[in-house]
This record gives C-alpha cells, structure tokens and sequence, in this order.
C-alpha cells in the first residue's frame, strides 16, 4: 500500500509533438519540449529493440530538448518518437523520460510515484513494456497509466464526455463513461497539427514564398533598421532537420494567423477576402489571404486536401478520413443507446490543435445540424489555449493529487511480484 501524500506525484504526458512533464497538484506543466530528437547515426535501430547486451547504442547520439535541437549540427536527422499516436522508438522514449526528470525537472524519479498518459487506444503488449521500461530503468516508488481522454475528462471536472482530441500526430474522438474509455466507440483520423502545418508550408512554397530557417541565413545592418540577409551555406544539414526547422516557422504562422471558417469553405467566397501579414525570421513581410481559413478547414473536410500542390503522397490515406463532425456521430453511435444523449451535451476539446479560433462554434454549428433532433448539443473548451494544449496533463494534476486515488497506485512491489502484466489489472 503506497501513502504518498508527502512526496509529490510526477505527471508525464508524452504526446506525438510534445512531452509535457511537471509535479501533480500544479495547474501547468513545468517542462514542455518537443517528441522528437536529434540523431546522429543509423536512424533506426531494428524495430527499436536491442537484443541483449548489443553494442549499437554506441553509435548513435541522441539530442533531447528544445535548446539541443535548436542548435544545427552536421548530418544530424530529426527522429519522432511516437508515430500514428503510439511510440514507435523506445530507446527515444527512454531518453525523453531521462531528459524531463533530471534535466528539466531535477528530481531523482525513485522518489517520486509516476502518472503517465497514454493513447486511449494503447495496445497491452505497449502497456507492459512502458512498465517495464520504467520501473525497471528508473525505479519509482509506484505509478500509474491512465488514458488521455479520461484526464481530459477529469480536467473539467466530468466522468462522462465524449473527448475530441486534436493533437499533433491525428486526432482521436473517444467516448469517457464513469471514468472509463468505452473502446468500440473509439474513431481516430491521421489530420492533426502536424498534417496541417506541412499543408501550410507547401501552400506557401507553391505561392514561391521562401520559408528560411533560422540558422540558414544572417542578417546584417546595412543601415539604420534597414537589413541585408546573407544566406549561410551548411552542405551537411539533412533533410529532416531543414524541414523540421521550417515546420516551427509554419506552424507559427498557423498559430497566428489561421481560423476556422464559419461555414463549409467555399473557394470563391474567400478570394476577395481582406489578407493577414505576418513576417518570416529573415524580415520578409508575407501575406496570408484565403489560406488561413482553408487549412484549418482540412480538420472538417479532409478531401480538401487535394487541392494543395505538393500533398500528393498523403491524398491517398485521406480519402476515406472523415471530418470531425462525423467522427464525432459515428462515435456516439458506437456506444450504448442510454449515453447518447449525455455525450452529446458534454463534448470536450482538448489538444493543440483545439486551440484553433472559431473551432467550438464551427463543431457545435455542424453537430446541431446533424445530430438528432430530441439531442442537445453542447461543445465545451475552456476559454484560453494554454488548458486546451495541456488538459491531458491538467488532468493528470488532478487525478494524482486526489486523496481518493492514493490506493489506487501499481506499486514497485506489485510490480517485482506480479510482473508487468500485473498493469492491466490496476490501470483499466
């Protein structure tokens, strides 16, 4: 039996563009830094488990952290660690963990009992081996895995809701009942944040506007506030790199100047629409005139895609994906009959991308109209982006700080006991 009411909970929430990671009862997180690492050496180690006593590690250097990335060095790629909303790379997850606890947060995790999210639709084999890997490596005192949807859940205060979760890697609708994730009313689409931004940077590439990143040019005073920009050249920089850094310019200016339109997106309609300017890091004034409604419009109607040059590769995947509006129906119709009408009046937007403008109103207009008629529709977000990007941690806040969840931690001794299958008994 684990009484931790004197030490502090961790709270770890490793989404596919960031990993958030703070102390329970705190109401944001202490460190936010991007999914991905830096990598210098095979990219890949073989489906990223090492038989034992392998010496590949060796070889491959790893960079953790906003500051580590930021910083340009040869033929270093980018590498993500999780893919379509589960991780794909454990030595990187293993790393992210040990970035956050004694870089960010300076703690010694043995002291510390450990909430970690994870996907609603995590798989048991994932379950067990992110057990595993923690109380095996850092050795908490107990921990706990608890479904996003549900912390979201949480976070407002509900038991029951539908969450629509926009993250960066795809967005997922899942049902939340007394706590609980119902599984068959689960619906995932691959359109996230990152999906977004990528259309964003070649819509503006097509337009022959030149996204820079910060480290391929210097500018230099030629006079008084006026600039001259020298373009650096650094033949060893990969690709991966060169396009990750450009994605942080454009999702910049999504974040900026983007909107949901009110109504479905009608070309037409927009192409005398007054434009949006926003300058790029080398000083260049660039303007955003249609695009910033038609890209977010992607989130309700992906065959939009398209219509973007360059997208051609992912038009394929998109074709059968749904827009939001009717991921959201047909997951309601998944579940139970005498819930329906509960999850209709309780529909919560959380993630990054939710925090879009205009995103609740458009949802709930297009729900209203397709929803049967008896339901009350009711889309709810809370009012500043920063509790929409980081509800799943908030939650987990929550959650960790209850006096009443205290026993419900799978302690280190059930662990060395049961194994790690013993997980899915303590954290349905």
């Amino acid at each position: 039996m684990y009484g931790g009411d004197e030490v502090s909970a961790i709270v770890v929430d490793l989404g596919s563009h960031s990993c958030k990671a703070g102390y329970a009862g705190e109401d944001a997180p202490k460190a936010v830094f991007p999914s991905v690492v830096g990598c210098i050496g095979p990219a890949s180690l073989s489906d990223g488990v090492k038989a034992e006593g392998e010496t590949e590690e060796l070889k491959r250097s790893l960079y953790v952290g906003t500051q580590a990335l930021g910083y340009r060095r040869d033929n270093m790629e980018v590498v993500p660690a999780m893919k379509d909303g589960v991780v794909a790379d454990w030595e990187i997850v293993d790393k992210i963990w040990d970035h956050a606890f004694r870089e960010r947060l300076l703690i010694d995790p043995k002291e510390h009992p450990m909430l970690l999210a994870e996907p609603s639709l995590n798989t048991q084999q994932h379950r067990e081996k992110t057990v595993e890997l923690m109380f095996e490596k850092y050795r908490p005192p107990a921990l706990f895995l608890a479904k996003n949807a549900v912390l979201t859940s949480f976070a407002t205060g509900r038991a029951t809701s539908l969450v629509v979760d926009c993250g960066g890697g795809s967005t997922t609708v899942a049902a939340v009942h007394d706590g609980y994730v119902l599984q068959k009313g689960i619906v995932t689409s691959p359109i996230g944040g990152e999906v977004l931004t990528d259309c964003l940077l070649k819509t503006l590439e097509n337009k022959g506007v030149v996204v820079r990143p910060r480290f391929s040019f210097k500018r230099k005073e030629v006079r008084a506030g006026e600039f001259e920009v020298i373009k650096l050249d650094f033949p060893n920089t990969t690709e991966s790199y060169y396009k990750y850094m450009q994605r942080q310019i454009a999702a910049d200016i999504k974040e900026s100047v983007c909107r949901v339109p009110d109504s479905s997106f009608d070309e037409s309609a927009y192409a005398n629409i007054p434009t949006t300017s926003y300058e790029l890091p080398d000083g260049e004034m660039i303007e955003v005139a249609s695009d910033r409604f038609k890209i977010p419009e992607l989130l309700f109607n992906p065959s939009l895609i398209q219509t973007v040059l360059g997208m051609e590769k992912s038009v394929a995947e998109f074709t059968s994906v749904k827009g939001v509006p009717q991921m959201v129906i047909e997951s309601i119709n998944k579940c139970d009959v005498d819930i329906r009408r509960e999850l209709f009046s309780s529909i919560l937007l959380a993630g990054g991308t939710a925090a879009m403008q205009q995103l609740k109103e458009r949802l709930e207009k297009e729900l209203t109209e397709e929803a049967p008629h008896t339901a009350r529709v009711k889309v709810l977000a809370s009012g500043n982006g920063i509790e929409r990007r980081f509800s799943v941690w908030i939650g987990g806040s929550i959650l960790a700080s209850l006096g009443s969840f205290q026993q419900m931690w799978f302690s280190k001794a059930e662990y060395e006991e049961h194994g790690p299958s013993y997980v899915q008994r303590k954290c349905p």
